[in-house]
């Protein structure tokens, strides 16, 4: 692997991790929507070694349908998630690129959530893969897919409406 992380395709997938952690946190969930290719899989295995997610039981296995629903279910107040929802801080950082050309960016990255909600912090630690599928400028970048591998998958709740 001769890709840096200074490679400018290499920087660009970091920037749209970066500015994905920024709508979460913002609560921007419509915006959060748009960085998503139509084809891309948003999935949060519940184990962690997981590679065939069709086959497995996941917390949360999003195609475009899917993210929609959720994104709906958080912006139009129905769901308990988004009535009382928590204050977040993500910090995305270790990036490792792990497949880089000129149509797409492969990066495995650490991923640190703290959530606060009803004055109690929660906080979340996942192992986070990604596939960003490079546009001709980087407003056009897309998540192909991204895996978040909870470090304590086998316990952690799926209700968490946070993780999103």
């Amino acid at each position: 692997m001769t890709e840096t992380l200074t490679d400018p395709r290499v920087v660009r997938a970091i920037e749209l991790a970066w500015r994905e952690a920024a709508l979460l946190d913002a609560k921007d969930y419509e915006a959060w929507q748009g960085l998503y290719a139509d084809d891309a899989m948003y999935i949060i295995p519940i184990e962690r070694d997981a590679e065939d997610f069709d086959d497995v039981l996941n917390m949360v296995h999003d195609d475009a349908r899917m993210r929609g629903l959720r994104v709906r279910r958080m912006t139009e107040g129905y769901a308990i998630a988004a009535v009382d929802s928590a204050i977040t801080v993500r910090t995305v950082s270790r990036f490792v690129p792990t497949d880089v050309d000129d149509r797409s960016v492969t990066l495995k990255a650490a991923q640190i959530i703290v959530a606060y909600k009803r004055g109690r912090h929660d906080l979340w630690a996942a192992d986070v893969d990604y596939v960003v599928r490079l546009g001709a400028s980087g407003d056009e970048d897309r998540f192909a897919r991204k895996v978040v591998r909870l470090v304590d998958a086998d316990e952690a709740v799926p209700a968490a409406g946070f993780l999103l």
